[in-house]
């Protein structure tokens, strides 16, 4: 019996092999032209790369660019001979691109071309990854006039007519916010404008305003980046994405598309308000972990005993202070000082800031892994040390002091004023005070503080009420030889412009308390934390108003910058 002849089938077919001899002439083609072969249909086009060319150049040349990494442009050419391309690649070469070209067959083109339809700039970028040209770095990174630059640098990138200017913008944004050292970006809309602000050492300050439809246009391409919903805007979220800084490319795709090696994490989140949503990035750079713990500020005789602290083979050490103030810093760099490949550390965060080579970094997950649930498992993972983010209840203030009395050293954090309050805090989330003597080591406090930039400060006679204030902070100190022998004046910042403040990065502020036998007896009974300070205060290490106090003699920091940083008696 004759079979059926299928005419819709044999057509198919026969399309399959047009289209394949279509890029195999493509192919062929491409060596006599002396270029690179690309099949677009087995290839993401990226949104940004397609944004470069109005979309009416790019059918005018039969060109369109599919991958864009910085400067670096790969551009599909259809016919190399169309006067219009020459027209264009020098267009392309006179806006700082280098182009790699490709030869594509009609099919290839024609899904580039068919992008523009639904392309706009809610939908920029790829999620993910963001990048800092080296060139837009160089212009902002100089070591004065960081802050007039980024305004002009800014300035030029808003007023941009092209189809990249979100792209620029947010360029000009990140490269500022590094050349000026910041820890955050605020942006936060109001009735008629969007305000930028910089966090700097602490404070924040105005940077830019932007209009609202430059604001969603922001808001849409960091929300892509962070992965966050573009349709959601009446309920917080929170994203995350990748800096590249460093400009470390090299081509590593059979497109020619270059990669670039990730430098900082951003953290993004986005509340509602009553004009949108308010945005912060905080910026994330590995580099402040790599800051040895000996060059944290904290003071010799407390360093000396932390050393020997850390390296226990079981115990509990726990930073307390307010968000931003550097414990997680200061626990990285005790994690990277003890570390070797004879130990195993687990860390438990909410979420994981930053990255370290040779640990296992988890990371919380709403109700599914959360720090309790964790730590149950990491036990069973046969740790040495065990880094839990923050104790916030009861469950996992007991799981932790569990593991230090059972062979395991732990880090943590808690949120509380200062070392003498982590006994209580921990006894109001449910742990048995008796537990205390034998779990928790030591018990830290730590704040920031801006350090007085070496070229721009003053020396100044301290006044009489200063006098009498400073020797009331040291009266209680059980080591007097940690007072200095002559006090008498201090530093304060002397800027030379009125854009700079006189300060230059932070330093931290530090108490501890370590266990001892009459402390561990006396917390048995869950003493209040004034009464705490009074026995620990036998132990003869500084306080943190002590420690601000020394370092605004030695000139570190100014006097006014620790008596808005910690509390000072009156006189």
């Amino acid at each position: 019996m004759d079979s059926r002849f299928d005419e819709a089938e044999e057509e198919a077919k026969l399309a399959q092999v047009r289209e394949r001899e279509e890029e195999d002439v493509a192919r062929i083609l491409s060596d006599k032209y002396g270029l690179l072969y690309a099949d677009l249909s087995l290839k993401e086009i990226d949104n940004d790369a397609l944004r470069t060319i109005p979309e009416a150049e790019a059918r005018s040349a039969e060109a369109a660019a599919f991958a864009k990494t910085a400067k670096a442009l790969s551009l599909a050419v259809h016919n190399p001979n169309n006067p219009a391309l020459a027209k264009l690649r020098e267009e392309l070469k006179e806006r700082g691109f280098r182009l790699q070209e490709f030869l594509v067959s009609k099919k290839s083109l024609e899904k580039a071309l068919a992008r523009y339809a639904d392309l706009s700039f809610a939908s920029e970028s790829k999620a993910g990854v963001f990048i800092v040209t080296p060139e837009t770095l160089s212009k902002l990174m100089g070591e004065s006039g960081a802050k007039n630059a980024f305004e002009r640098e800014l300035t030029a990138a808003v007023a941009l007519k092209s189809l990249d200017r979100v792209s620029r913008v947010l360029e000009v944004i990140m490269a500022g916010a590094f050349a000026l050292r910041a820890s955050d970006i605020h942006l936060e809309p109001e009735d008629e404008k969007t305000r930028l602000r910089l966090r700097v050492d602490g404070l924040l300050s105005d940077a830019h305003s932007f209009d609202p439809a430059l604001y969603r246009q922001l808001n849409s391409r960091i929300k892509l980046l962070g992965g966050a919903k573009l349709n959601i805007s009446n309920r917080a979220q929170d994203g995350r994405f990748s800096v590249t800084k460093n400009g470390n490319q090299t081509p590593t795709s059979e497109v020619g598309a270059p990669t670039a090696s990730v430098g900082v994490e951003v953290r993004a989140s986005f509340i509602p308000g009553n004009y949108g949503e308010s945005i912060v990035l905080r910026i994330l750079d590995p580099e402040t972990t790599k800051v040895p713990y000996t060059e944290l500020g904290i003071h010799p005789k407390l360093l000396a005993r932390l050393e020997k602290e850390i390296r226990r083979p079981n115990g509990m050490l726990l930073t307390t202070g307010p968000t931003g103030s550097g414990k997680t810093t200061t626990l990285y760099s005790f994690l990277r000082e003890i570390h070797n490949p004879e130990i195993k550390i687990i860390t438990i965060e909410d979420p994981v800031e930053y990255h370290l080579d040779g640990i296992v970094q988890t990371q919380v997950e709403g109700n599914k892994y959360t720090f309790a649930e964790g730590l149950k498992s990491i036990v069973r993972q046969d740790p040495d040390i065990i880094m839990v983010g923050e104790i916030r209840d009861g469950e996992t203030a007991n799981i932790a002091i569990q593991a230090a009395l059972t062979g395991h050293f732990v880090f943590s954090t808690l949120h509380t004023n200062d070392a003498a309050g982590t006994f209580p805090r921990l006894a109001d989330l449910g742990a048995d005070p008796k537990s205390f003597g034998s779990a928790v080591t030591v018990s830290m406090a730590q704040r920031l503080v801006r350090k007085l930039d070496p070229d721009k400060k003053k020396e100044r006679a301290l006044a009489d009420d200063e006098k009498k204030m400073i020797a009331k902070v040291f009266e209680n100190l059980a080591d007097k030889s940690l007072i200095p022998e002559k006090i008498e004046t201090v530093w304060e910042p002397a800027p030379a412009s009125g854009d700079e403040t006189g300060y230059k990065g932070r330093i931290g502020l530090y108490e501890a308390i370590f266990m001892d036998d009459e402390l561990a007896h006396f917390l048995r009974d869950n003493p209040p934390e004034n009464e705490i300070a009074k026995v620990a205060a036998k132990q003869g290490y500084l306080t943190m108003a002590q420690d601000g106090i020394l370092k605004a003699l030695a000139g570190i920091t100014s006097l006014s910058e620790v008596a808005s940083t910690v509390d000072l008696p009156r006189v």
